[in-house]
């Protein structure tokens, strides 16, 4: 590994913020170290093995209680790649409307002085499409031409997914194990994988941050403690911190930063898994996971929800989240339903959110997740689970299931904005309280999406790189000299 210690750029994380920014700007000549606290694994390394893919990829489970004292799982990948190497692969662009919330949330304006709008937004969009070579999916299987029954017997209509897979997909499945024939495009084989072949880019997996390196009110680079627990200082001309909406509020808390909003307006995007028994073998296990979708209950006026069609979990994840009207399935009556995982088919409803919940640390410095759902945004989910529920018993399903809350889609703690009392950084991106000191990840959007982020979380780090590359205030020098020292 690189004993290097001085960069133009450090990133920490490797996802769909940090994955992006760190292979944009070492593609442009920057020397660049990307951080990231998991380990690189790649095709060679996956597998459909439920239990080791959950233990390798992904963070542990955190857990967070409602005030009913229902529990919302936080679901997160913790590799090289992030949640971009175990999602869904799904790609839709923020809705108009979504991003129309953002200016009032936070005074976001545009480089015109203008309330940021979608078009902002665009031409980031159109550079990550080409690097993932997004395209839609038509080709549906046996189990979302099934349920296509149901929403068109409730008079809705089921829409083909936009994907970043390519067309070596084999429909397997496997997605949220890694994806076996690099089809899946991830941050991890794309914008890094690039970098590293072009030996543009310093990867040091296995490396938790512990701070930012704050001097006077300028961030100089960051604290880390490798695989073996060597604590390491690297300087670097900014930094930008892209852990996750989880994890970056938390590092920049104990890194000093004073500012009241970081870690509130948390989004959390709730969902549930809706599950459908049919009388024939369905496999809604070998698909692409979110293979379709119905979108006409999207906007908050017209329910605040998703359903994505079709999907299921592998069979541990499976009997382990099962819940009917009498409570958890236990004992003769999971074993029933596992026995019938093939026939079973999951859809997935994803509810709007007011962004009321937020991530702080305790007395002791240990993470804490306060999450609250108010009465309609709680109606929402019920809106969705019901509408769900209609549409697997109009295509045939003879029992329903469905799961807990869980949130993959977390957004929101350290938003961007023009109003430093509403925001954590401003419109580029960089700390309204220190100087050189960026976010790059889920972290900056001011309102939740209605859609899955990771494509909006893509476009904005595009965007970010853009900044850090042009420069404007010197904080990273000649890029020949970055690509020398790189060199």
């Amino acid at each position: 590994m690189s004993t290097r210690d001085e960069f133009d750029v450090v990133v920490v994380g490797s996802g769909a913020g940090g994955g992006v920014v760190a292979g944009e700007l070492a593609q442009r000549g920057r020397a660049v170290l990307l951080l990231e606290t998991g380990p690189h694994r790649t095709a060679a390394d996956f597998t459909r093995w439920e239990a080791k893919a959950t233990h390798d990829l992904f963070w542990p489970l955190r857990l967070a209680p409602l005030p009913s004292g229902e529990p919302v799982a936080f679901l997160a990948g913790r590799c090289v790649g992030g949640t971009t190497t175990i999602n869904t692969k799904v790609a839709l662009r923020a809705h108009e409307r979504d991003v129309a919330k953002w200016h009032p949330a936070s005074g976001l304006t545009n480089e015109r002085g203008e309330p940021f709008a979608a078009a902002d937004l665009a031409p980031y969009y159109d550079r990550v499409e080409q690097v993932l070579g997004v395209r839609e999916r038509s080709d549906w299987p046996k189990s979302v031409l099934t349920v296509e029954r149901g929403f068109r017997a409730l008079g809705s209509e089921l829409e083909p997914v936009r994907s970043y897979t390519d067309a070596n997909c084999m429909r397997c499945g496997s997605c949220l194990q890694g994806c076996s024939t690099n089809a899946g495009k991830s941050t991890m084989n794309t914008y890094i994988a690039e970098a590293l072949a072009r030996d543009r880019l310093d990867l040091r997996p296995d490396s938790t941050v512990e701070r930012v390196l704050i001097e006077g009110s300028e961030a100089r680079g960051v604290e880390y403690v490798d695989a073996e627990g060597e604590r390491h200082v690297v300087h670097a001309g900014a930094v930008v911190v892209a852990a996750g909406a989880l994890n970056t509020p938390q590092l920049l808390v104990r890194s000093g930063l004073e500012n009241a909003s970081i870690g509130r307006n948390l989004g959390i995007h709730p969902i549930r898994l809706v599950y459908g028994l049919f009388t024939e073998p369905q496999d809604a296990h070998m698909v692409y996971p979110i293979t379709a979708h119905c979108m006409e209950h999207q906007h908050d006026e017209d329910g605040g929800f998703v359903v994505e069609a079709t999907t299921i979990q592998d069979p541990i994840s499976f009997a382990t989240t099962l819940v009917d009207e009498d409570g958890p399935l236990w004992g003769p009556r999971l074993v029933e339903a596992a026995r019938g995982f093939r026939r079973w088919i999951g859809v997935l409803a994803l509810a709007n959110d007011d962004n009321n919940s937020a991530v702080a640390l305790d007395d002791a410095g240990a993470e804490r997740f306060d999450v609250d759902l108010r009465p309609n945004e709680l109606e929402r989910v019920d809106s969705a689970v019901a509408f769900s529920r209609n549409v697997l018993e109009a295509a045939g399903a003879t029992q329903i299931c469905w799961t807990g809350l869980a949130s993959t889609h977390a957004q929101g703690t350290c938003r961007l904005g023009d109003d430093p009392a509403r925001s954590v950084v401003d419109r580029n991106g960089e700390s309204h309280e220190v100087a050189r000191l960026f976010v790059g990840d889920a972290s900056l959007v001011p309102r939740t999406l209605s859609v899955n982020p990771s494509l909006t979380i893509m476009a904005l780090a595009t965007r970010l790189a853009e900044h850090l590359d042009a420069d404007p205030n010197g904080y990273l020098g000649s890029k020949t000299a970055g690509a020398a020292a790189a060199a």
